[in-house]
């Protein structure tokens, strides 16, 4: 042993190459050291359209047989066994509601979101555990339980009202998505005709209001503009809770360089999305190709809807659509690793928003994968465990602690609407 010592103290031999781990042995070790906080699912809007909220028979352990809805075929992307698969050990449960619906009548639908995905996670205490701040998740967590946050998606749902905005906090919302898909009036939809270039004063008050609170501020569906002028005003870190990087698919939905580069002085984190024609740049200009041969045929064929739905048939079997990949899902994070660093990164997946995940990713139950191609494109256990949880804990704790030192501070108040 001395002598192999003096040879390689020498360099007259090589040491020994050290054995390297597996990337799925990475994957799994720092998803078992830190599961999965996942930005956003929409289950409870599956609840609402495929059960009306009547939950009662409804079995949580295995939705494989859920009923159809407009969107979708049967079955649903998530249960509990396949969270655990997917190693999710957290997750923000989006009580979304139509962007379409009046103000008012969001309000009320949201609130009977809330009320039902109270009631889901109530049945099922050995599995999920309502939570409300960073240290109640990491209970959740050292107890084997999922913690389940709720996030509210669309800001319509106040009904311009600051009041209700504190009234939903106290409900337990924990983020809020200032626009969905269409402007309000206080801010700028990313899908939509700007109308405010970005936020109006009112919408900046709601930024302040919900750093005030604790509550997240997503960037998730608003417009460039509306970003920066979130990022102006925020004093506690934002969130997109389920995007991807527009330099790596071009979709309005994405964020863009010029914001990306901002994170890092504000401290929030991406989300990265898995809906297919959000990550892929093949498919997000395919729909586009399809929408443009849709209306041509509309005009093509008006008022002959069975002519239009004939040929639109036709150019699919011709036009396959492009397969999106966890890898290109990937190629996500990487980008936005490289612009503003791996501390910016976290998971958000839309699972039950869209009709499948990426191919190999199609569920819940599909995180691994993802890590696993992470860990091959060299990412070790220490990054990949900041991408799964840590990085969303720490923002949730840096809002915690701006709200503390605003404990002096009252609420912004606003006139009601005179009777």
């Amino acid at each position: 042993m001395k002598y192999l010592a003096c040879l390689l103290a020498m360099g007259l031999v090589a040491a020994p190459a050290m054995a390297q781990q597996a990337p799925e042995d990475v994957a799994k070790a720092a998803l078992e050291a830190a599961p999965v906080f996942d930005g956003h699912n929409d289950v409870p809007e599956q609840l609402r359209d495929r059960y009306r909220n009547m939950i009662a028979d409804f079995d949580f352990t295995n939705t494989a047989d859920a009923p159809p809805n407009g969107w979708s075929e049967g079955g649903m992307h998530t249960d509990i066994p396949r969270l655990r698969q997917g190693h999710v050990g957290a997750q923000f449960w989006s009580v979304y509601v139509s962007a379409g619906l009046p103000d008012a009548e969001a309000t009320v639908a949201v609130l009977e979101q809330i009320d039902v995905m109270k009631r889901l996670i109530g049945r099922y205490p050995n599995d999920l555990a309502f939570a409300r701040t960073a240290d109640e998740v990491e209970a959740a967590v050292s107890e084997g339980r999922i913690a389940s946050m709720l996030g509210m998606e669309g800001g319509y749902a106040i009904s311009n009202s600051l009041a209700v905005l504190r009234q939903f906090h106290a409900l337990g919302v924990r983020y809020m998505t200032l626009t969905h898909s269409k402007k309000m009036d206080w801010a700028d939809s990313a899908t939509d005709t700007p109308q405010h270039g970005g936020l109006t004063d009112f919408g900046k008050d709601v930024v302040r209001e919900m750093n005030r609170l604790g509550m997240l501020v997503d960037l998730s569906h608003v417009s460039e503009e509306t970003m920066h002028d979130a990022l102006d005003v925020a004093r506690a870190p934002v969130i997109f809770s389920h995007s991807g990087a527009r330099a790596i698919n071009g979709h309005a939905r994405n964020v863009p360089d010029s914001v990306l580069a901002r994170l890092k002085q504000n401290g929030g984190v991406v989300m990265v999305v898995a809906l297919p024609g959000y990550i892929s740049e093949d498919q997000r200009v395919w729909y586009s190709r399809r929408q443009a041969e849709e209306a041509r045929l509309k005009a093509l064929w008006q008022g002959q809807p069975d002519k239009v739905k004939e040929a639109l048939a036709a150019w699919d079997d011709a036009h396959e659509t492009p397969v999106a990949t966890v890898s290109q899902m990937a190629d996500h994070i990487d980008h936005i690793r490289e612009v503003v660093g791996v501390e910016h990164i976290g998971i958000g997946g839309d699972y039950d928003g869209m009709a499948a995940g990426p191919e190999g990713m199609e569920d819940v139950s599909g995180y691994p994968a993802l890590f696993t191609e992470l860990a091959r494109r060299g990412y070790s256990q220490a990054e990949l465990e900041m991408i799964a949880s840590r990085n969303v804990l720490r923002v949730l704790r840096e809002a915690e602690r701006h709200t503390a030192s605003q404990r002096d501070v009252p609420p912004i108040e606003t006139p009601v609407k005179s009777e």
